[in-house]
């Protein structure tokens, strides 16, 4: 389960990836709680516009973000990023502590934050396979997860209970200080220690490359659209959960107690992934039904209670997806690519968030907060049939050899990885074992390329 923890490198990242989470949880709580409470009268729609805005440019600037992550080195890219999420979370902190802050300011600040996670996510994506080996990248892509789930399942919380103590500013303030500890773990790595980034020699095409890669691919397409689904109309826990504890009548402590809770699964999910060997399709599809029927169930709850108890299971169903879904996409592209495809990913997962937050907000604020979750139910179950048609439209489905009534899921073996082939006999020569790049079009036959 935390084979990548063998390496300095990845337990170094690992770590300051944890503290500088929390910090990203308690920050992401007191903003929510200012929108909806102290900027706006508990108004779900300039929620969902907040969070159109942060997570919209990753959509915008797709064909920009995945070329910088493939073209230049990402340890520096990372550098820059997170150095200025820090700067704009002191800037945003101060302007609560004074007062000074709007909601036109708060837009514009979400804005800038989605710009700058833009250019950050496919790059720190993209840098989990430059710490790891093949091997160990879908360990790795789990533990992250991991290390994230660990970190919503603290910060929320803390979150919470420092906005009623000290006041929402100081919660940013506090966020700045944490990412002193991914930039501390950066400066910290063994530079040789890290795999070589590969790059294509011809640029790949730039984010076209990228698109003409994904398309070429059925597994991949079918991957994006479930995450999509699920990404727009499902994943809108801040709005469902902070309107279900204003329809409960509780706090910011309450809202940050449901993140929590939500996070134990999370956190469940993340760690059985990463004691599967590799990410498999059929866990990406199960997943989504579980999550559609989480949700529904979680919808129908009647005491704050029973709901909290059931966002367990909404967590763990959303993670193993997600998780799975991530380690699917990082361990069966090429290399040359992993950047501009990883950046089409992230701008499907968070540029879904556009389309999906300002409907959720606003089913939520015309009809009630449980009709929201049930939109989200629905585009979980959705998802799910899209995963499981893909499935039986392929031939993937098959009777067992030796056993009449049970059927067996045959799943493409990851594509680009490098592979041995039995040696090679040449006349007046010693026989030579040469490595050569293993692609596939459509998940069919192996198509070998040069040597």
């Amino acid at each position: 389960m935390f084979r990548s923890l063998r390496l300095f490198n990845y337990r170094t990242w690992f770590l300051g990836a944890l503290i500088s989470n929390i910090g990203g949880w308690m920050q992401a709580t007191a903003q929510d709680w200012v929108v909806l409470t102290e900027l706006t009268s508990n108004d779900a729609t300039a929620m969902g516009l907040t969070m159109s805005l942060q997570f919209g440019p990753p959509l915008v600037l797709v064909g920009l973000t995945g070329w910088v992550a493939d073209r230049f080195p990402r340890r520096r890219i990372l550098f820059l990023t997170q150095g200025t999420l820090m700067v704009l979370s002191v800037i945003i902190g101060v302007l609560l502590l004074t007062g000074v802050m709007t909601l036109p300011l708060m837009l514009m600040f979400a804005a800038m934050f989605g710009i700058t996670n833009a250019f950050d996510a496919p790059a720190r994506q993209a840098f989990v396979s430059d710490m790891v080996s093949v091997e160990d990248a879908s360990n790795a892509v789990a533990l992250n997860s991991a290390s994230f789930n660990m970190a919503r399942l603290i910060g929320p919380a803390v979150g919470g209970i420092l906005i009623v103590i000290l006041g929402s500013g100081w919660v940013f303030i506090a966020n700045a200080a944490t990412f002193l500890a991914m930039l501390v773990a950066l400066l910290l790595m063994r530079e040789k220690e890290l795999l070589p980034q590969v790059r294509s020699s011809s640029g790949g095409g730039g984010i076209i490359g990228g698109f003409r890669y994904v398309w070429s691919r059925s597994d991949l397409k079918v991957t994006f659209i479930m995450v999509f689904l699920i990404g727009a109309f499902g994943m809108n826990f801040p709005i469902f959960a902070s309107t279900m504890a204003l329809e409960f009548g509780k706090s910011a402590d309450g809202y940050g107690l449901l993140s929590s809770v939500l996070a134990i699964g999370s956190l469940a999910g993340a760690l059985m992934a990463a004691r599967r060997a590799r990410a498999r399709v059929r866990v990406l599809i199960l997943a989504a039904g579980g999550f559609g029927v989480a949700s529904l169930v979680s919808a129908a709850m009647p005491t704050y209670i029973s709901y909290a108890a059931v966002l367990v299971f909404v967590g763990f169903s959303t993670v193993s997806m997600l998780t799975t879904a991530n380690g699917y996409v990082q361990t069966t592209t090429d290399p040359a690519l992993r950047g501009r495809v990883l950046a089409l990913y992230m701008a499907v997962i968070m540029g879904s968030t556009p389309i999906g937050a300002p409907i959720a907000g606003w089913v939520a604020d015309t009809f009630s907060p449980r009709s929201a979750i049930v939109l989200g139910g629905a585009a979980g179950l959705t998802a799910c049939f899209i995963g499981a048609a893909w499935v039986i439209a392929s031939g993937r489905v098959k009777r067992h050899e030796t056993q009449r009534f049970r059927l067996t899921l045959d799943e493409t073996r990851p594509v680009s990885v490098i592979e041995q082939v039995e040696p090679i006999e040449f006349s007046d020569q010693a026989a030579t074992t040469t490595p050569i790049r293993v692609a596939r079009s459509d998940d069919s036959t192996p198509r070998r390329r040069k040597i």
